[in-house]
């Protein structure tokens, strides 16, 4: 007897019209072949354009004069190139967006945990402020700061200047008006170069006392105390470097010129940023004191009654447990606003600040190519956005639970 031997099944594919991976494939094609000719058709209908009005498409204009002197800015002059004109645009933006993350960031967490406070007036406070903040639009803030605050505000003009001297001397210390305001500053002498190439030396130092000081703590479980470790070796290191090389800077106290029409030496701070920056650093602040309120409601109840447990103070409970695991929930959106904060920055045209924004506008109402002029500003702000991106996601992931 001969068992009957079945013929192996033979898999059958399905018609070339019914097959999800050649489908799923000729989409994909399909649509990035439909955009590349998109894409083509407005390049083709620009360089036409552009060709029919005699405009290059090359950005030679970089190296042309502006044509125009941007205020506040003594070094730059209409002779000054194009590209000059960039730089202090990126310069610009680059300051407002510094000092407006930095106050945001303060000014957020302060409020984002006085509104769990179980003080009353604290908490209803910092609920007005987010509540008023947040619902108002960042370009109003601007205009309210830069024509309510300065230019019909209390500030005196220029000639009537207050000026503030330090106690017990005659020394000016600060200058308002509601124009600039003149703070004291550095000047470099001859070392001062090689001064801040030592700042830099000890701040790696700083840094590798800190890391010490981190190992010393969870090798041994003794306080690391590494914030003062740091610090210490931070300034200690600075203050040698200062004495060494024979003082290298110089306070730079500011002063009203004879005319009285200017503020000279010191560092002068125009209305316009102070402006931009103090608005947008309120906006944002309002929403980072939501995000940090509810990144610490997300933290497990438990681990308070622990802190309390432990006889933490309040200040304590909060350093120590609380404020570091809702950081790890709170960093990703707080990200968002950051990156909201320097693009709003595109805003200071309304008060005249000039900002990157704002000199790109009036570059080419002075004829130069927009296109061109668009696509630079376009990627200055992308750099913006990828390099906040790239150094803060780089300390979330630091704040994040390593997996075992």
């Amino acid at each position: 007897m001969t068992a009957d031997v079945k013929p192996p099944e033979v898999e059958s594919k399905p018609p070339i019209y019914r097959d999800v991976k050649f489908l799923r494939t000729a989409g994909q094609i399909f649509a990035v072949g439909v955009v590349a000719l998109i894409v083509f058709f407005l390049l083709n209908n620009l360089v036409t354009n552009l060709g029919r009005r005699n405009i290059g498409t090359d950005f030679g204009f970089l190296n042309r004069p502006t044509q125009f002197q941007i205020p506040y800015h003594q070094g730059f002059n209409p002779r000054s190139s194009v590209w000059g004109m960039v730089f202090v645009g990126i310069k610009n933006t680059f300051l407002a967006g510094l000092v407006g993350i930095a106050l945001a960031t303060v000014i957020g967490v302060v409020l984002g945990i006085a509104r769990l406070s179980k003080n009353w007036l604290v908490a209803r406070f910092a609920e007005v402020y987010v509540e008023f903040f947040r619902n108002i639009p960042p370009l109003v803030i601007i205009i309210f700061f830069g024509f309510a605050v300065f230019t019909f505000g209390p500030f005196p003009i220029v000639e009537e200047s207050w000026e503030y001297s330090l106690p017990g001397t005659d020394e000016t210390f600060l200058i308002i008006n509601n124009d600039r305001w003149g703070i004291p500053s550095f000047f470099g002498g001859d070392n001062a170069v090689l001064f801040w190439f030592f700042v830099v030396f000890a701040l790696i130092v700083a840094w590798v006392v800190w890391w010490y000081r981190t190992k010393v703590n969870e090798q041994t479980g003794r306080p690391h105390h590494r914030a003062l470790w740091a610090l210490g070796t931070f300034v200690g290191l600075t203050v040698v470097g200062f004495f060494v090389l024979g003082t290298p800077l110089s306070w730079s106290l500011p002063r009203i010129s004879e005319n009285r029409r200017l503020i000279v030496d010191g560092f002068i701070v125009n209305w316009g940023y102070i402006s931009v920056t103090v608005a947008l650093a309120l906006y944002t602040a309002s929403h980072i004191a939501e995000i940090v309120r509810g990144s610490i409601l997300a933290v497990p109840m438990g681990q308070t009654e622990a802190a309390n447990a432990l006889a933490l103070s309040g200040f304590q409970r909060y350093r120590f447990v609380v404020l570091p695991q809702a950081m790890r929930i709170a960093v990703p959106p707080i990200i968002n606003q950051f990156l909201n904060l320097v693009k709003n920055t595109s805003l200071a045209t309304a008060v005249g600040y000039a900002d990157i924004t704002a000199l790109t506008k009036t570059s080419i109402g002075n004829g130069r190519p927009a296109p061109q002029s668009i696509v630079i500003l376009m990627a200055v702000y992308l750099l913006f956005s990828l390099s906040i991106s790239f150094l803060l996601n780089i300390v979330n992931r630091r704040l994040q639970i390593a997996g075992r």
